[in-house]
């Protein structure tokens, strides 16, 4: 594969970076990428994947094993004949810690100068700060109300107070007194992601006809109870992860708000001419990954659970992550048309991947707490038990009010962080 591709027109070169791309979600989030890109794109058109992981060795693996997906789908539809010619798509790896702000600044600054623009943008790296399971728990739950208990499950254990290693130097250290505490699960799963998007917004805005993509990747855990506005961060809380998922829904949903639009263009700024980038929110249903560490053996069992989970009626139990990456990357791969049809008439959502018990997969709108289906009152009368929370109630107009004000607040509040942050970092040069 060569290293540039060649064709004639803008939006026939497709440029899309995934973080946290060497395993799990991400890595099948790529694959199928690339498997949708070459079912449904022209010869003509390209893919440039830009994937990001925390070392050169892992990228080394990632990318060797994503030259071996490609040589195997093209082969597929070769012999399968379903297409005579598929389209190029060439793979570029970066690195990047999510937790070291530095280099998050790093990547931007490299992004910025090798890439004429960037089309998509999916977050997906980040950490559970999981540590265990309360079993008693977990037991009692699963055999008093399953499937339920493995969908919204209150059982894991995790870490309290974790923050990030140090961002600045010896030095300015000496000037603040102290370096401001940042959660490490909130600067894996949010804030990271946060300084990266504003950095590369150039390169998110660079079409004047099509507007960029930032892609968020949440949780059915992103319970509304986990997170406190004067906690933001997840430090003091024992639900770090859940606490960071509502965040992401927050901030997502609200980002097309009127109310908050004078902190998303200072997060966004819009190049004269050109449309702003659109913030999306997907989540990848329930998946059998290590982002809670458990031995093989419990992980075969809880993967037998997940089957049972969907055969009892579960739409959310996608179980392998390749179906998990159904809603993500149909967001990433659909026409602006549309995405902007299917909010004009229901609102914007936040899309997961669910599958029925034969597990077809498909992407549909999920329910979030304070905003219902599509942030419209009533939206959520009569949605099926088996795909809402039991603590959520039917939207009214009081609670779209307060999630409107709880997004305006989250996004003054993520504005003034990351201006905090960027001043200490620029002090620091």
């Amino acid at each position: 594969m060569s290293d540039q591709p060649t064709a004639s027109t803008e939006d026939s070169h497709s440029y899309v970076l995934v973080t946290g791309a060497n395993g799990g979600l991400g890595y099948s989030i790529c694959c199928r990428l690339i498997d949708e890109f070459i079912l449904t794109r022209p010869s003509s058109h390209s893919l440039r994947l830009i994937i990001t992981t925390r070392d050169k060795s892992k990228s080394h693996d990632t990318i060797a094993k994503l030259k071996n997906h490609i040589f195997r789908t093209r082969k597929h539809h070769k012999d399968h004949r379903k297409t005579p010619l598929v389209a190029k798509i060439y793979l570029q790896s970066e690195q990047v810690d999510l937790c070291h702000l530095r280099s998050v600044q790093a990547l931007v600054k490299k992004l910025l100068h090798s890439l004429p623009k960037l089309d998509t943008i999916i977050l997906n790296a980040g950490i559970g700060g999981v540590v265990g399971i309360d079993w008693l728990l977990a037991a009692w739950s699963i055999l008093t109300n399953f499937p339920y208990a493995m969908t919204y499950p209150t059982y894991k254990l995790s870490r309290v107070g974790d923050l990030t290693g140090p961002q600045l130097s010896h030095a300015s250290l000496s000037t603040v007194k102290s370096q401001p505490d940042l959660g490490e699960v909130f600067c894996s799963n949010v804030f990271g992601h946060y300084l990266l998007v504003h950095g590369i917004a150039p390169l998110l805005s660079n079409s004047a006809i099509i507007p960029g993509r930032v892609i968020w990747i949440g949780s059915l855990e992103a319970y509304e109870s986990t997170f406190s506005l004067s906690d933001m961060q997840g430090i003091l809380s024992a639900s770090a992860y859940e606490s960071s998922k509502r965040l992401t829904d927050v901030l997502a949903l609200s980002s097309s708000l009127s109310s908050t639009q004078p902190f998303v263009r200072r997060f966004l700024p819009p190049p004269s001419g050109h449309r702003p980038p659109k913030q999306y929110v997907t989540h990848p249903g329930i998946c059998a990954t290590n982002i809670v560490p458990l031995p093989w053996i419990l992980v075969y069992l809880m993967t037998i659970a997940f089957y049972l989970a969907r055969w009892v009626g579960s739409p959310w139990h996608t179980v392998t992550s390749y179906k998990g990456a159904c809603a993500p990357v149909w967001i990433a791969l659909a026409s602006q048309e549309e995405l902007d049809a299917l909010e004009n008439k229901d609102g914007m959502g936040k899309w997961g991947s669910a599958v029925n018990r034969q597990g077809e997969e498909r992407a549909i709108r999920t329910e979030v707490q304070g905003w219902g289906i599509g942030g419209k009152a009533g939206d959520n009368i009569g949605l099926p038990k088996r795909r809402r929370p039991k603590d959520v109630h039917d939207l009214n107009q009081e609670g779209r009010e307060q999630f409107e004000l709880l997004g305006r607040e989250c996004w003054q509040t993520m504005e003034r962080l990351r201006e905090e942050w960027e001043g200490l970092l620029g002090e620091d040069d």
